[in-house]
């Protein structure tokens, strides 16, 4: 009979790398991992990893276990934690991605005080700007900023978004302030990677425009574009939640081209089909409510 040790065992032994660094995270002796690995191999009737004094690799047997592995493991842990939800309590293992910027200024403090009154939840926390597949990554939910595309997901809004032109005064002074979004084609843009030169669409009375200026810089990040505005390389177009703080110091300033840029929001979307977990919801629950409407990044 298959062990649900020997699965844990072959598992963090993957992700560690080695028999001693799965010994350590398992807070188990060296030889204890080894044993639990070789017996799931002798029930398996298969060599799960090839073994080398440099390195451990994954067979083709490893290789076409490890998907049910993590699974079974997955199920399990999340069965328990159906159970103590049952009781009234937030538990088990929870997987959330999310974007980088965001993530480090906004929606970390938001989880610190929930986690701590939580504290058998047990959450991973990734921060990845690319757009990452909710389904196919293996994610519970994913927190992100835009227009929702995934139509397998099931959305949450969290906050509503603003983005604003900003670029700092010295720019201004040098280029020139625009008035219309067609003065803003002749200024210097600097864009996000991930959403491309096509980003600067705006709301009229005829619909909605997409524009593009010049090219000024393209890079993958947000903290990195407020700070390439503030050094007055072009206009950004950012969401308040990153320069907010900028504009009330006036290291930034804010255009008006006569238009808003397209709504957008701050959500969060689990896959659907998926019963969304009590604590899943219970998280979704305390970032609206800390994070407000309007959201407390707002600049007056």
């Amino acid at each position: 009979m298959m062990k649900i040790d020997g699965i844990a065992a072959f598992l963090a032994v993957v992700e560690a790398g080695s028999v001693s660094h799965a010994a350590q995270r398992l807070n188990l002796s060296k030889s204890v991992v080894s044993e639990r690995l070789a017996e799931i191999e002798r029930t398996l009737g298969a060599t799960l990893l090839h073994r080398t004094t440099r390195k451990l690799t994954l067979t083709e047997d490893g290789l076409a276990f490890l998907p049910r592995a993590t699974r079974i493991m997955q199920e399990i842990a999340e069965a328990a934690g159906d159970m103590a939800e049952r009781r009234g309590t937030l538990a088990g293992p929870l997987r959330i991605a999310a974007p980088v910027t965001f993530g480090r200024m906004h929606l970390g403090p938001a989880l610190y005080p929930f986690l701590a009154a939580h504290p058998k939840i047990e959450l991973s926390l990734d921060l990845d700007d690319r757009r990452v597949d909710a389904v196919s990554d293996g994610y519970d939910a994913i927190l992100r900023h835009g227009p929702i595309v995934d139509s397998r997901l099931i959305a949450w809004t969290l906050s509503p978004s603003r983005r604003l032109l900003v670029a700092s005064r010295d720019y201004l002074e040098r280029s020139g302030r625009p008035t219309s979004l067609a003065e803003l084609e002749g200024h210097r843009g600097i864009f996000y990677t991930n959403r491309g030169l096509a980003d600067w669409r705006f709301q009229t009375p005829d619909g909605v425009v997409q524009l593009r200026a010049q090219l000024g810089l393209r890079v993958n990040n947000g903290d990195m574009m407020r700070d390439a505005a503030i050094a007055g390389l072009g206009i950004a177009l950012l969401p308040t939640f990153i320069v907010g703080a900028s504009l009330k110091e006036g290291a930034l300033v804010a255009i008006d081209v006569g238009c808003q840029a397209i709504e957008e929001f701050i959500y969060m979307a689990h896959p659907e089909g998926r019963r969304p977990a009590a604590k899943l919801r219970a998280i979704a629950d305390h970032l609206k409510t800390t994070f407000g409407s309007p959201p407390y990044w707002e600049p007056s």
